[in-house]
Order: structure tokens, then C-alpha cells, then sequence
């Protein structure tokens, strides 16, 4: 019987660490670099090569009151004016038409750029009721590899938690 017991705790310890979850890279957090604008400071956060496969920062902040309260975030102009990609650098072009994402259970868009002919972003727009979250990343690898990366953060329970509260405005 103690037997049967101890190779049950074995078997259950294997299957819990078999079902953790993967650690996510490592990411840092680091000061808000863009000069100050008609909205708050977002955060920010920079993956190295060796966790991410690629360097990248991520910005991100929410925009209270500035969504269309209807349709969301309605299409890849929207993505283009709000993600907060420009503050990365102004000469931002389009990769290719933007995709249809959730993040944190909100829905909006992610569109792929190039950034002044040497760099990949990605910007995200989502929105929740008549609010948005605005994210930007830029990253030294193609634009492939900084929006799968930071897509993983994304999905992260610390960044999930803390978009929800910021849309709610907590």
C-alpha cells in the first residue's frame, strides 16, 4: 500500500512538471523613451538575443477614450495612426495588410513595418469598450521574429493582468 503510494506522488510530481508551463523569455523592463505626447508614458521592455532570438523593445500604453465605441479598431489606417509606431521613427512603411489579433481578450489588429530601411516594428491596436492599447516593438531580426516574440510577452499573465487593469482604468 505505502508502495502504491509513493509511485502515485511520484507519477503526479512527473505530470505537474510536464504541465508547467514553459518559461517565457526574459524580458526587462526599462524607461519610457519617447519624448512626452498628448498621452501618458506607457511602459517598456527590451528581450535580449539570447532569450528572444532577436533583440526587441516593446512599448505599450493605453489611450482612454480615443476608440470608436462601435466598430473598434476597423482596419490597417487605424493600426498606421495609432499604434504609436511613428514615435519609433517617422519614416515607417507597411509590409504587407495587417492581421485580426486578441490580446488580453480585447480585439484589434497587428500590421508588419519597416522601419527607416534597416529595421522591423509591429503595431498592434485593441480595443476594449471606447478605450485602446497601443503597442509598438521594433527588433534587429525580420518583422516575423519581433511579432512572434512579442506576441509570447503578450500573452504573459503580468502583461495580460496589467492591460486589463489599465483599460479599466485601475
Amino acid at each position: 500500500m505505502v508502495t502504491m503510494f509513493l509511485a502515485l506522488g511520484a507519477l503526479s510530481a512527473v505530470a505537474g512538471y510536464e504541465m508547467a508551463p514553459p518559461r517565457l523569455p526574459q524580458w526587462r523592463e526599462i524607461a519610457w523613451p519617447f519624448p512626452r505626447d498628448g498621452w501618458p508614458a506607457g511602459r517598456a521592455f527590451r528581450c535580449g538575443v539570447a532569450e528572444c532570438a532577436t533583440e526587441v523593445e516593446v512599448y505599450f500604453r493605453p489611450k482612454l477614450g480615443f476608440c470608436n465605441c462601435e466598430s473598434g479598431v476597423a482596419d490597417d489606417d487605424e493600426v498606421d495612426r495609432v499604434s504609436d509606431v511613428d514615435m519609433i521613427s517617422p519614416r515607417f512603411v507597411p509590409l504587407k495588410a495587417g492581421d485580426v489579433l486578441r490580446v488580453a481578450d480585447m480585439p484589434g489588429r497587428v500590421r508588419a513595418y519597416d522601419v527607416d530601411g534597416n529595421r522591423a516594428a509591429i503595431g498592434i491596436a485593441v480595443s476594449h469598450r471606447c478605450d485602446l492599447m497601443a503597442v509598438a516593438a521594433q527588433g534587429s531580426g525580420d518583422a516575423a521574429q519581433v511579432q512572434r516574440a512579442t506576441l509570447k510577452f503578450l500573452e504573459s499573465r503580468e502583461i495580460r493582468t496589467w492591460m486589463i487593469a489599465a483599460m479599466e482604468g485601475r
